[in-house]
């Protein structure tokens, strides 16, 4: 069982299977302080006014722990290593997402302390019920298929560019992608249209993060769309090339710019 408390989950990874490791599991939990009492100043749980670290665990380290389980999944030395992927499983789509990026299995633990047992049984009713609707018949078809389709940031294509749109039929108003791009963003989304409370994206400051995507509460309202080759980038003004291009070439990257000289 692999510690998440380390700068590459790679190396005890390769450890364990130069060890004669049959399989790893992960991740263990996160090192961490959650709270602090304001009356005693001691960490929570609190015994005889001292406190300690704890493990974090939760739906709150899903993103770790799959980050993780991809990194061992995708490495030449431990791909052919087997996985059981552990860390905020609590629905079936959780237990999904960890097999497409390689596990074998996975494990729960803070949902059936807060749910009880009764959960790993919604979990696999959910999982046949998608897996009867995508037409798998094993777990095997699936597993690791996300593995791929992971790499390392450099590498993204910087021609495909995207604009988020709004579906006025499914928005409910509540502003978060508002809020959320005109703070801390770019400043691309309207609040009003003739006096009214309207929320609708400026095309021509939109760069595609993704942001007002993961503050919007409903499902499927926001949507990024891609720019087809050939069309017009209103926020650059340049037409998007079809070439595919990452950072490792791009004329700003000083260590491109190295290589070519």
């Amino acid at each position: 069982k692999l510690t998440p408390n380390i700068t590459d989950i790679r190396y005890p990874a390769r450890a364990a299977k130069a060890g004669g490791a049959d399989a790893v599991s992960l991740i263990n939990t996160i090192s961490s302080i959650t709270s602090v009492n304001l009356d005693s100043f001691s960490p929570e749980p609190s015994i005889d006014g001292k406190g300690s670290h704890g493990g974090y665990c939760g739906p709150a380290v899903k993103p770790i722990a799959l980050n993780m389980v991809a990194e061992i999944a995708r490495d030449p030395e431990t791909r052919s290593l087997p996985i059981s992927g552990i860390g905020g499983v609590t629905t079936w789509r959780d237990a999904a997402e960890f097999l497409t990026l390689g596990a074998g299995n996975v494990q729960v633990c803070t949902a059936a302390m807060t749910y009880g047992f009764k959960i790993v049984e919604e979990m696999i009713e959910g999982l046949k019920n998608w897996m009867d609707e995508k037409g798998h018949a094993t777990l095997e078809d699936f597993q690791g298929r996300a593995v791929p389709n992971v790499t390392d940031w450099q590498y993204l294509n910087l021609n495909y560019v995207t604009k988020a749109r709004i579906n006025q039929d499914l928005c409910i108003s509540c502003g978060r992608c508002h809020i959320a791009c005109e703070d801390t963003s770019h400043q691309a989304i309207t609040s009003m249209l003739d006096g009214k409370r309207h929320f609708e994206v400026i095309e021509e400051e939109c760069v595609g993060c993704n942001l007002c995507v993961n503050v919007c509460p409903v499902e499927g309202c926001i949507t990024m769309e891609p720019l087809s080759a050939g069309s017009l980038d209103k926020r650059t003004g340049r037409k998007v090339q079809k070439k595919y291009a990452n950072w490792t070439e791009h004329p700003n990257n000083p260590s491109a710019k190295v290589a070519a000289e």
